[in-house]
């Protein structure tokens, strides 16, 4: 553990050398030091609190690198962020395995919609990639994985024709946003859908119709902008979320098939929605292992 704590030190320390403010802060989420994504205010912001300033909390590979990092982001309805069971013990599996994991931290609520909470993600991918040398990590071996929301915002990243409009003008803006590999775990396609009678976005975050016009509900559909230069997707769900249906998940996967991007789908008969690595549920807890291998045929883990 000590070990560990002297490498992410020098990890931070070595991001904010080249940083433009590398003042962290404090994260009661994770209860580790953070790394601002912005230099400054971030754009939009409504505030100085800890949940108006998005963030990255880094977690350094527990024995030697192998060059792939992963940015994590736990779901939450976008109303919150389940920090440990979607976001720590996430990024701790990760880590484990040679991979340096970054826990996000990315706005929410009705203070922040659509498209803040993209703006934020696309952010956190161009810092990992500006950071690289600094992280030990390569460009193009930079993934994504989310949870729920964070899945949604996973399908929202990878299918998105460019940044969004606004952000800072310096040199982590100048580099891709776009994610090399992309994990969805029961993804929350549906909550954008305008037939939804569940779980629906604009309701949960208290939305004017005046703002969630079909239009807007559209342009966070990810379905609807898949092409063929959407990264390689692996997606896990089970068969009875009565959260989020399945067939959210089912529908995007065959869309990728049909735009020719490798992607895989592993759907499960029982399990409830917010099962994280389902360490605890025997059947469940095997999707990980499935996971494994994935990223080692994609080249992102050592054989």
């Amino acid at each position: 553990m000590k070990a560990r704590l002297l490498a992410l030190s020098a990890l931070v320390a070595a991001a904010c050398a080249h940083a433009q403010d590398p003042t962290p802060v404090g994260d009661p989420m994770l209860h580790l030091g953070q790394v601002p994504l912005y230099s400054g205010t971030p754009p939009g912001a409504k505030g100085s609190a800890i949940e108006d300033i998005p963030s990255l909390s880094v977690f350094p590979p527990f024995g030697t690198p192998n060059g792939t990092a992963v940015i994590v982001a736990p779901g939450g309805s976008y109303l919150g962020l389940a920090g440990d069971l979607e976001g720590r013990e996430v990024a701790d599996w990760f880590a484990s395995r040679g991979v340096t994991a970054f826990v996000l931290r990315y706005r929410l609520g009705g203070r922040y919609p659509m498209p803040t909470p993209l703006m934020d993600a696309q952010r956190a991918v161009q810092y990992v990639r500006a950071h690289a040398k600094a992280y030990g990590v390569a460009t193009d071996k930079v993934g994504y994985i989310g949870f729920s929301a964070g899945g949604h915002l996973g399908g929202v990243l990878e299918t998105a024709d460019g940044p969004v409009p606004g952000g800072p003008d310096d040199a982590t803006a100048r580099q891709s946003p776009r994610p090399d590999f992309v994990i969805l775990g029961y993804p929350a396609f549906s909550m954008f859908d305008s037939a939804q009678k569940g779980l629906a976005y604009c309701k949960a975050l208290e939305i004017p119709a005046s703002t969630c016009t079909p239009a807007y509900l559209e342009r966070y559909q990810p379905i609807r902008h898949i092409t063929a230069r959407t990264p390689p997707t692996f997606i896990y769900h089970t068969a009875d979320d009565e959260t989020i249906p399945v067939e959210g998940s089912v529908a995007y996967f065959l869309a990728l098939k049909r735009a020719g991007v490798p992607s895989e789908l592993h759907v499960y008969e029982k399990g409830v929605h917010g099962t994280g690595l389902a360490a605890d549920k025997r059947a469940l807890r095997t999707w990980p292992d499935l996971l494994e291998q994935w990223l080692i045929g994609g080249g992102f883990l050592p054989r």
